[in-house]
């Protein structure tokens, strides 16, 4: 390994060059890598083309027939390893993926990584328990069963890197099938540490194999290859119709996990701190999160008051360094996003938007927590993801006003109801559109339930069983009572 195809991050090294077949592959082409903390170069990284993604697919392709054959118990003997290899490195990938991506280090050691090792380890065993009861059909049995599907290119963001990337590799590897897994390329290096985990797992070369790159360069190689079998996408709806567009040609099976516009409704009845609290932690991983809820929608009786706590409790929050144990909000991931949700508050203030805090920038690629009130409806701030700090303020009269607005927007991806009326808490998630209803929680997930979003907000669940049925094609097999007498 030569010093050009490396880069040293808190004294961890990471090979910047792809892994291809078990192998690491150069690329004639190099793109920066840029942490958002300080706005420094972190290295040079292999620029992927077509050819490293054609040869990626061939090797998921090769090691396909063996990988399905493996048995369960061994592929989620293997699974266990990798969650060992994790957690044997767990500090080393919290501090790389907090330096690539602005998330808070302490985050990434209490819940991010240990998320990381779960999300194996669950998949390793819901494998072992997947079963489908025989039953009967006028005296024949129905046998259903998980067939591996093939190879996988599973295409990942930014906000949570690894966390996410391995929500879709666990379930992938487990069911059988190999992977070309594209990181994005803000924050391509903790796919790089994994590959090096899962090898020294021993996963056998060519199961997982990692191209880094642009995807207006690699992308479209990567989800029209006829050799591809399924494919899981998280990002957004621009680049999830293109997704779409292009493994049309082939049928390739989508999952696709996109953007959100989440409400938070506050009802009069409801416990104040504990909404403001809800509200509050919005602002998590500087609101780079899909499931934020961005929109709160505020029982107009209560609303001055819940507006007055939580301007008291946000302004307690600290910004800065992620690295530092005292920060709550670190920066934004690029001065392409920072510029972004800049743009979107700008053209919100001048449409008549009022910035109760922040509403500007700060030094670097921080931008400052921000809550907008006095916004139309039908207005960009409130119907299009900013992907940054910035939440909105509107209220309501009654439930179904709160209901209208919750769904007025072409995403569902989540909701958050605050009450401590039960029988309205039911009434109401049962008339929101979403994937996901929180009620005087946030952010509680079990991979055992379904994830995933309505509208624009995706196609597809993962989670438990879910993802068994999306990387495997199911198969019922159907036997004659008494088959096996010879009538002849």
């Amino acid at each position: 390994m030569t010093a050009q195809h490396t880069l040293t991050v808190a004294g961890v090294t990471v090979d910047t060059r792809h892994w291809i077949g078990g192998e690491r592959v150069a690329s004639a082409d190099t793109f920066e890598d840029i942490s958002p903390i300080d706005g420094s170069v972190l290295g040079e990284i292999a620029r992927g083309t077509a050819k490293e993604t054609d040869a990626a697919v061939a090797a998921a392709k090769a090691a396909f027939p063996a990988w399905a054959a493996t048995s369960r118990a061994e592929r989620a003997r293997i699974l266990h390893a990798i969650a060992d290899g994790v957690e044997k490195r767990l500090e080393e990938l919290a501090i790389v993926e907090t330096t690539d991506n602005g998330a808070l280090l302490r985050s990434h050691r209490r819940g991010v990584m240990p998320r990381v090792a779960h999300n194996f380890r669950f998949f390793a065993d819901w494998l072992l328990n997947l079963d489908h009861e025989d039953f009967e059909t006028r005296g024949h049995t129905n046998h259903v069963s998980w067939d591996p599907a093939g190879p996988s290119v599973l295409i990942t963001p930014w906000n949570a890197p690894l966390m996410l990337a391995t929500w879709k590799v666990a379930p992938a590897l487990a069911a059988g099938n190999t992977v070309v897994l594209k990181p994005a390329e803000w924050s391509p290096l903790t796919a790089s540490l994994l590959a090096d985990i899962a090898a020294e797992a021993g996963l056998p070369a060519g199961v997982l194999n990692v191209v880094q790159g642009y995807g207006s360069e690699i992308g479209d190689a990567l989800t029209s290859h006829p050799d591809v079998r399924r494919i899981s996408f998280t990002g957004s709806v621009p680049t999830a119709r293109r997704i779409a567009g292009s493994a049309a040609a082939n049928l390739t099976p989508l999952s696709l996990e996109l953007g959100g516009k989440s409400p938070l409704l506050v009802f009069a009845d409801a416990d104040l701190d504990l909404a403001v609290d809800l509200a509050v932690e919005q602002y998590d991983n500087a609101g780079q999160v899909c499931l934020a809820a961005t929109r709160f929608l505020v029982e107009e009786s209560v609303a001055e008051e819940f507006t007055r706590r939580f301007v008291e409790k946000a302004g307690q929050l600290t910004q800065g360094d992620p690295r530092e144990a005292a920060t709550d909000i670190g920066p934004n991931i690029h001065p392409r996003q920072l510029e972004k949700i800049d743009g979107f508050v700008r053209r919100a203030v001048e449409a008549g938007a009022r910035a109760v805090i922040g509403g500007h920038r700060k030094d670097g690629q921080y931008y400052a927590p921000t809550l907008l009130t006095d916004v139309a409806q039908d207005s960009e701030i409130v119907q299009e993801e900013v992907f940054g700090p910035v939440l909105t303020l509107q209220t309501f009269t009654d439930e179904d006003e709160a209901v209208r607005l919750a769904n007025d927007t072409r995403f569902g991806l989540a909701a958050t109801v605050a009450t401590r009326d039960p029988e309205r808490a039911a009434r109401v998630t049962e008339r929101l559109v979403a994937g996901t209803v929180w009620v005087n929680c946030f952010f509680v997930r079990d991979l055992q339930a379904p994830f995933g979003g309505s509208r624009h907000s995706g196609v597809g669940r993962e989670g438990g069983t879910w993802s068994f049925d999306f990387y495997c094609d199911l198969k019922n097999t159907v036997t004659a009572p008494n088959g096996w007498t010879n009538h002849g």
